[in-house]
C-alpha cells in the first residue's frame, strides 16, 4: 500500500513528460516567443516586417507598407530590374544629344532615369518588407531614403510631411524611369536596323565594282537573320506591359452652339485626386461623380464657330467690293475657309488672315473628363483640405464610406477593382500620424496556382485521361452466409468488406471492367475440408448470379437497382465516402494587417471599412476573371 501513491505519481510524471515530448515533436514552434507560432493569430502577427520611426517618418513608412501590398507593382519591379540586368549595359548608358522635341537633355538626370535608380531601390525595399519572419522583425527605410535623395539631388525634410506628396513623387519618378528605359531600347533597336541597312548599301557597291568575285554577302545574311528579330523586338516593345499605376484621361469639350468636339489630348496620371465634400457624411461614388461630372463653361472660343464667323465677315466684305480682282481674291479666301471647315476646323487655312480673335463669338461649352486607359493599380487620394481666406487651412473630417469592390467605367469598358490597402491619417491638418492597412495576400511568384497545365498529373484540374492504376478491389471474404431462398445473401458483422489498392496478377486486366454475370467466391467450409472430411487443396466455389436481386452490405441501407446498371456501380454507391472529402480551407481574403510603424495588429474587412473618418488614400487593384492574367 505505501508504494501505490508513489506509483501513481510516477505514472503521472511519465505521462506529462510524454505529452510534452509529443507536443514538441509535432509542433516545435509552440514554445517560441511564448505562444504558438503556427496558430493563425500569432503567424499573421509575425508574418510581416515593420519599419522604425526615428524622427517623424510615419509618412514614409505608410507609403512603403502600402506599396509592399500591391502584387502588380512588385511583378513590375522584378521585371524591370531583371530586364536591365539581362540587356546589354550599353543600351542604358548611351545617351542621345537631343530629346524628342529636339531640345538639349540633362545628361545626369537622363542617365539616372535610364539606369532605373529608384526602381532598383524600391524593389530591394519591398522585397525586405515582404519577408515572412517567424519572429518580430523591424527594419529601417534609410536605404530607400538615401536612394531618393541621390536621385533628386536634395535632402528630404524630417518634419511633418504629407504622405500623398511623397507617393506622387515616387510614382511619377517610376513612370519616368520606365519610359526612359523604353525609349532607350527603341533607339538601340533602331540603331541595329540602320547599321544593317548601311552594311547592305556598302556591300552592294563592292559587288558592283568586282562582279567577277563570287563572295558570301555576310551583311545580307545578317540582315535576313536580324529582320524577324527586329520585327519581334519592335512588337514586343509596343506590347510590353507598362507601369501599373499609370492611366490616362481625356477632357472632351463640346460646343453647345455648333456641337463641334475638338480632339482631346490624353493626360497621364498615377493618382486620382478627389475632393471630399464639406458635409457630415459622403460616399466615394459621390466624390467620383463630382470629379467626372459635366461642367458648363461660358465665354469659350470655339474653333469652328470662329471659322464660320470668318466666312460671314468675308461675305460681307465681298458684298461691298466692286473690283472684280478683289472679289476673286476674297472669294478664294472664302473657299479656303469653307474647305477648312469641312476637313479640320482646328487647323486654320493657309494664306488666309482670319479676323481678330477678340471679335470671335463666345460660346457655351460642356466639358467632361473620362478615363480612357485604366491602370492595373488605382491609387485614390482623398483631399481633405479646407481653405479659408480668413484663417489657416483646416482638415475636413467628414465620414466617407468606400466599398471593397469598386466598378469604374461604362457598360462596354467597365473595370472592377478590389481594395488592397489604404492609408489613414489621424490628427489635424498640420500634424498627425499615418497608419497603413494591408490585405494579407501572397502574390506570384511566391504563390502561384497550376494554371499553365490545364490537364496532367501536376494540374489543379482533373485530367480526362484514364488512369492505368486499377480501381480498388474488394477482397474475397465478402459473403459469409448462405444464399437465401429468394436469391439474397447477407453479411455478418464479423466480416466486413476490405479494400486493397494493390491489384492481383489475375485481376490486373479486369479491374476497369464490371464483374461477370456470375462470380465464384470460396466458402470457408469448402476451403477447410473435402467430401470425405479430409483437408482438400481444391476449393469449392459458390456461384452467385449478379442479378437485380444483388445482396446488400451493412454499410448502407438497401439500394433499389436500376435497369442496365453495372454491378460495381451498386457497390460504390453503397459506400459512404463523405468522410474522405477534402475539407475546404478557410479563405484569407478577410484578413488584414494594421501597421503603425513597427507596431502590427490584425483586423478584418469590417474594421477596415469602418475607417471612414480617417481614410486618406485608397489602393485598388483590377480584378481578373482568369488567374493566368496575373
Amino acid at each position: 500500500m505505501p508504494d501505490k501513491p508513489l506509483t501513481v505519481l510516477t505514472y503521472a510524471a511519465s505521462a506529462s513528460l510524454a505529452a510534452v515530448a509529443l507536443v514538441y515533436f509535432f509542433n516545435p514552434n509552440q514554445f517560441i516567443d511564448g505562444d504558438s507560432s503556427t496558430s493563425s493569430a500569432s503567424t499573421r502577427k509575425k508574418g510581416i516586417v515593420g519599419l522604425v520611426n526615428p524622427a517623424n517618418d510615419c509618412f514614409i513608412n505608410s507609403v512603403l507598407q502600402s506599396l509592399a501590398g500591391l502584387g502588380d507593382l512588385r511583378l513590375y519591379l522584378i521585371r524591370e530590374v531583371h530586364r536591365r540586368q539581362l540587356d546589354d549595359a550599353s543600351i542604358y548608358t548611351t545617351l542621345p544629344e537631343k530629346d524628342d522635341q529636339a531640345k538639349d537633355v540633362d545628361v545626369a538626370k537622363l542617365a539616372s532615369l535610364q539606369g532605373g535608380e529608384v526602381t532598383q531601390g524600391l524593389k530591394m525595399m519591398l522585397d525586405q518588407l515582404n519577408e515572412r519572419p517567424i519572429y518580430k522583425k523591424t527594419i529601417s527605410a534609410q536605404h530607400f531614403i538615401a536612394v531618393l535623395e541621390h536621385a533628386f539631388d536634395s535632402k528630404i525634410s524630417r518634419a511633418q510631411q504629407d504622405a500623398q506628396e511623397l507617393l506622387q513623387l515616387v510614382a511619377e519618378r517610376l513612370s519616368e524611369e520606365y519610359h526612359a528605359g523604353k525609349r532607350a531600347r527603341q533607339r538601340h533597336k533602331q540603331g541595329l536596323q540602320d547599321s544593317v541597312g548601311e552594311d547592305d548599301s556598302t556591300s552592294g557597291l563592292g559587288d558592283a565594282q568586282e562582279p567577277e568575285r563570287d563572295t558570301l554577302n555576310i551583311s545580307a545574311v545578317a540582315s535576313q537573320l536580324l529582320a524577324p528579330v527586329s520585327a519581334a523586338g519592335n512588337s514586343a516593345t509596343e506590347d510590353e506591359e507598362g507601369f501599373p499605376l499609370e492611366g490616362q484621361t481625356e477632357a472632351r469639350v463640346e460646343c453647345q452652339h455648333c456641337r463641334f468636339i475638338p480632339r482631346a489630348t490624353p493626360t497621364s496620371f498615377v493618382m486620382l485626386n478627389l475632393m471630399v465634400p464639406q458635409k457630415g457624411a459622403t460616399t466615394l461614388n459621390e466624390c467620383f461623380d463630382t470629379h467626372f461630372k459635366t461642367e458648363y463653361i461660358d465665354d469659350y472660343k470655339c474653333d469652328k464657330c470662329r471659322l464660320v464667323h470668318a466666312v460671314e465677315t468675308l461675305e460681307e466684305e465681298l458684298g461691298f467690293t466692286k473690283s472684280p480682282e478683289q472679289k476673286d481674291f476674297i472669294q478664294s479666301k472664302i473657299d479656303r475657309v469653307r474647305k477648312a471647315l469641312e476637313i479640320d476646323p482646328e487647323k486654320p487655312p493657309e494664306r488666309v488672315q482670319l479676323p481678330n480673335i477678340k471679335h470671335a463669338p463666345k460660346r457655351k461649352v460642356a466639358r467632361h473628363v473620362q478615363i480612357t486607359k485604366f491602370p492595373k493599380v488605382l491609387v485614390i487620394h482623398l483631399s481633405r483640405s479646407m481653405y479659408d481666406p480668413g484663417s489657416y487651412s483646416q482638415k475636413n473630417s467628414a465620414k466617407l464610406s468606400f466599398p471593397e469592390r469598386l466598378p469604374i467605367g461604362g457598360i462596354l469598358n467597365r473595370k472592377n477593382y478590389r481594395l488592397l490597402g489604404l492609408v489613414t491619417h489621424k490628427g489635424t491638418h498640420n500634424s498627425g500620424h499615418y497608419e497603413t492597412f494591408r490585405r494579407q495576400h501572397l502574390y506570384p511568384p511566391t504563390s502561384r496556382p497550376h494554371v499553365k497545365n490545364p490537364v496532367g498529373p501536376y494540374s489543379a484540374s482533373v485530367t480526362p485521361a484514364v488512369s492505368h492504376q486499377p480501381s480498388p478491389q474488394m477482397s474475397g471474404n465478402l459473403l459469409t452466409t448462405p444464399v437465401k431462398g429468394d436469391g439474397r445473401s447477407s453479411l455478418s458483422l464479423a466480416e466486413r468488406p476490405s479494400f486493397s489498392s494493390t491489384p492481383s496478377p489475375s485481376a490486373s486486366t479486369k479491374s476497369l471492367s464490371p464483374p461477370s454475370p456470375s462470380s465464384s467466391i470460396p466458402t470457408p467450409e469448402s476451403a477447410a475440408t473435402g467430401k470425405d472430411g479430409m483437408p482438400s487443396q481444391k476449393k469449392k466455389h459458390l456461384s452467385l448470379p449478379l442479378t437485380p436481386e444483388q445482396p446488400t452490405t451493412i454499410l448502407s441501407p438497401p439500394i433499389e437497382p436500376k435497369p442496365d446498371e453495372p454491378a460495381f456501380a451498386r457497390y460504390s454507391a453503397s459506400l459512404d465516402l463523405s468522410r474522405f472529402k477534402r475539407k475546404k480551407r478557410k479563405t484569407t481574403s478577410d484578413r488584414w494587417w494594421r501597421i503603425s510603424d513597427e507596431k502590427i495588429k490584425e483586423c478584418n474587412t469590417v474594421d477596415v471599412l469602418a475607417m471612414q473618418r480617417d481614410v486618406y488614400m485608397l489602393f485598388y487593384e483590377v480584378e481578373r476573371s482568369d488567374p493566368t492574367d496575373s
